[in-house]
């Protein structure tokens, strides 16, 4: 079984990986668009994450001729009215650094007092059927709430991982994302949320992705 990722980021893509080995989702090989020789970049100028994820699968699964995933995540900071959202990856401009966002972010909330500093993490997930035409099959998003640290934490995960410290009554609380391990992270995650719903939905649906 094949299925495209519509992402070129390693560490998404390996976050996946562990994420559909620890929902029990064998026999699945995971491609990067270098796999099969590049996708074309696609304009996110959707006004929703599910709307960014769905055009993203669609244009994969059409020029591929393969099953296709794409999500389209970001971070929802209240102080910020929702800021960075659907521009997280590029907070702080082209090109995209994890780095350079980090300290925009604590820049924007450096007068925000700790008990204003409310955000959740948001992934949308669209699975994507080769045509003609291709068609989306499944549409999935989660979310999970913590609030922004006034400083890094941890050496695991990528983005706004550091400053991102879990909020909910879950295993992890209190510890930044991270700081979890990727099997902790994978459980908690907006990402692993989403991928969860993503397969139940294909068990109720029967589909494979052969």
């Amino acid at each position: 079984m094949k299925l495209l990722l519509a992402s070129g980021n390693p560490k998404k893509r390996c976050e996946l990986e562990q994420i559909l080995a620890a929902h029990g989702v064998a026999g699945v090989e995971l491609l990067s668009p270098a796999d099969v020789g590049g996708l074309a970049e696609v304009d996110e100028d959707q006004d929703t994450f599910l709307g960014n994820a769905e055009k993203k699968a669609l244009a994969a699964a059409s020029a591929s001729g393969l099953w296709a995933l794409a999500d389209d995540s970001g971070l929802v900071v209240d102080a910020l009215d929702g800021a960075p959202g659907m521009r997280s990856a590029r907070f702080a401009g082209e090109p995209a650094d994890d780095a350079r966002n980090n300290a925009k972010l604590l820049l924007e909330l450096a007068d925000v007092q700790d008990g204003q500093r409310g955000a959740r993490f948001v992934c949308a997930l669209v699975l994507a059927a080769p045509g003609p035409p291709a068609r989306s099959v499944a549409e999935c998003a989660g979310e999970v709430h913590g609030r922004i640290l006034r400083e890094p934490r941890g050496t695991g995960g990528f983005g706004y991982d550091p400053l991102f410290e879990l909020a909910e009554d879950v295993p992890g609380r209190g510890r930044s994302f991270a700081e979890l391990s990727s099997a902790e992270k994978a459980r908690v995650s907006h990402r692993g949320r989403a991928l969860e719903e993503l397969v139940r939905r294909l068990g109720e649906l029967s589909v494979t992705l052969r």
